[in-house]
């Protein structure tokens, strides 16, 4: 058969589409993929020449009376009319959204082809785009039994949210350690702010370090673009052995040498975090859609899995006293792993593939 998948936008949607084109190749189905013209779906899809991808415009949704609200219709506009070209040429028999607005011009083209369609919700609170979607496809997918309460009248399935399959294996610490050029016995702080980076929590870190709270610590720290010389300079200053990169393609190396991780708490890194059974200290992104990221990273501090800091309150000070108090902790660190590992996903690209399979 073959399937669409709309999953630009944020590494959140683009990586959980790519996790379940994975399966459905394996299958032997054909896969295309729909991407947005940002620069991280770009840097995300190197060397994935297995799918077809194909661009559509960014398309993000402003409040109603905004006059914003003109060009976001345009640019809708913009990706319905190539979605409908590009079925009409590729036949799709259904069409999978991945969240966000970029999944409403696919998902609206199969439904205007009478072909089944569903959306991929990962997070614990849906935002506007999908709480839209979901009144256009067949089915909901959720990544968290908690979302299903916002779906009353959609026909929901629990699934999870799909990982890449190169995070199906679990490296040797002094293998993964050996990517980075990091040091065997000594505690690794893994530090990520989602595809993008997070400028508050490299800021926060920077502080950190410059105020010797990252003593006895290595790190490998995901900066997004822009501000990886600035956060390489401070290690290099305060005498921080750190791997330093705006972008990661060797995720599993990382969440394999990693004891601690750093993190925003966006539905894609928890499923990738709580596969790998690692304790987590979460700095959920304050201005992210119905503050889902906060419900997100409330599942896991519940479960005791994670330690939760806003990023109002998060200095160089209360970050290194957060990070020290668990990372030289061996038994606490144990607890939080154990309990994270009970949040992963159990095959959820799978559990995915096999739904839009038998719902065909």
């Amino acid at each position: 058969m073959k399937f669409a998948i709309a999953g630009g936008g944020t590494g959140g949607h683009l990586f959980p589409a790519l996790a379940v084109g994975e399966v459905l190749l394996e299958r032997g189905h054909e896969v295309l993929i729909f991407i947005s013209e940002k620069e991280v779906d770009a840097l995300a899809i190197q060397g994935r020449d297995e799918f077809r991808f194909e661009k559509l415009p960014s398309v993000g949704m402003p409040r109603l009376f905004s006059p914003a609200i003109f060009t976001f219709f345009q640019r809708f506009n913009a990706s319905l009319a190539p979605c409908r070209r590009i079925f009409a040429e590729f036949q799709p028999d259904a069409v999978l959204g991945m969240g966000g607005f970029t999944s409403t011009p696919p998902i609206l083209a199969g439904k205007l082809r009478r072909i089944p369609t569903f959306v991929h919700e990962s997070n614990a609170i849906p935002g506007k785009a999908n709480r839209l979607n979901a009144r256009l496809v067949d089915v909901v997918l959720l990544g968290f039994e908690e979302c299903k309460r916002h779906f009353p009248r959609a026909r929901c399935e629990v699934t999870g949210t799909p990982i890449r399959r190169s995070l199906s294996r679990r490296l040797p610490r002094e293998e993964a350690l050996a990517v980075f050029g990091l040091q065997p016995g000594m505690r690794t702080l893994l530090v990520m702010g989602g595809s993008q980076g997070a400028h508050g929590i490299n800021e926060a870190l920077r502080a950190a370090a410059a105020g010797g709270g990252l003593a006895g610590i290595q790190v490998i720290h995901l900066t997004g673009a822009g501000d990886a010389p600035a956060m390489e300079q401070a290690y290099r200053q305060a005498g921080v052995s750190a791997h330093v990169a705006p972008f990661c393609h060797q995720m599993e190396a990382a969440y394999s040498a990693a004891d601690l991780v750093v993190s925003r708490s966006g539905a894609a890194s928890l499923s990738e975090i709580s596969h790998f059974a690692l304790p987590s200290l979460l700095i959920p992104y304050p201005h992210a859609a119905e503050n889902h990221q906060q419900f997100n990273a409330e599942i896991f501090a519940r479960a005791g899995a994670a330690e939760v800091l806003k990023e109002s309150q998060t200095t160089g000070d209360t970050l290194a006293s957060a990070i020290g108090e668990i990372i030289e902790d061996p038994s606490r660190l144990q607890i939080m792993a154990k309990a994270c590992g009970t949040l992963a996903p159990r095959d959820a690209a799978v559990c995915v593939a096999d739904t839009i399979e038998r719902l065909k």
